[in-house]
Order: structure tokens, then C-alpha cells, then sequence
């Protein structure tokens, strides 16, 4: 168990994995296993289960709602990793160049700074 809520840890298909990020979709999965495993880490990512309390839809009521969203829950194999510490202490490199700043991570456009 980890000691606060930000350092979470999971066996993922039967592999202890520090929690990367839960309830992702398909295009942030790509996005983050590309960044991952260009820095070295083993990415293990495995389907959300669904939410608490959440009934199972039956065949009738699934053909006639929307198709439901997956989600996917990613981890690395290091289970010293910890996504805020790693970002914010500028330890993670792009694929293209440069380092991985929190608006990088988050998929936001970078700000540009004055003093360039």
C-alpha cells in the first residue's frame, strides 16, 4: 500500500505496477506509452473495470443505448515511479527532443516563455 494517494500501486496482469494514470482512453494510452517507453519503462495497461455500483446492462437495454466508452488503466513495472515527482522534476525526455513539461504530460499547448 502506498504511503499517500498519489503513489498508487496495482498487479496488472499479474505484474506489481506503480499506477501511471486510471480511466484513460485509447488516444491518451498511445500518447503516454509512447512517452514511457522512449524514457525506458515496461508499460503494462489493462482495461478499467467498470464503476462501483454500476449495473450490468442486459442484451436488450445494450442494443438499444450507446455503446459504452472503454477505459484503461496504465502502469510501469518500476514500482518506484511516480508521475508528479517524474514531471515535475523534469526527469522524463520527448521522443522528439526536450523535456516533458506538466502541459506536455496533460496534452495542453506549451506556453511560451518570456525570456526565449
Amino acid at each position: 500500500m502506498a504511503l499517500n494517494g498519489n503513489h498508487q500501486f496495482e498487479d496488472l496482469n499479474d505484474k506489481k505496477c506503480a499506477i501511471v494514470e486510471k480511466e484513460c482512453s485509447s488516444d491518451r494510452v498511445a500518447y503516454l506509452k509512447q512517452i514511457l517507453e522512449y524514457n525506458g519503462y515496461e508499460v503494462v495497461v489493462v482495461p478499467s473495470p467498470p464503476p462501483k455500483g454500476a449495473k450490468p446492462a442486459t442484451d436488450a437495454e445494450s442494443e438499444v443505448s450507446e455503446p459504452r466508452i472503454t477505459t484503461f488503466t496504465i502502469g510501469v513495472t518500476d514500482t518506484s515511479f511516480s508521475p508528479i515527482k517524474t514531471v515535475v522534476n523534469r526527469e522524463l525526455k520527448k521522443p522528439g527532443g526536450g523535456v516533458v513539461s506538466m502541459d506536455y504530460w496533460k496534452q495542453r499547448p506549451e506556453k511560451e516563455w518570456y525570456w526565449k
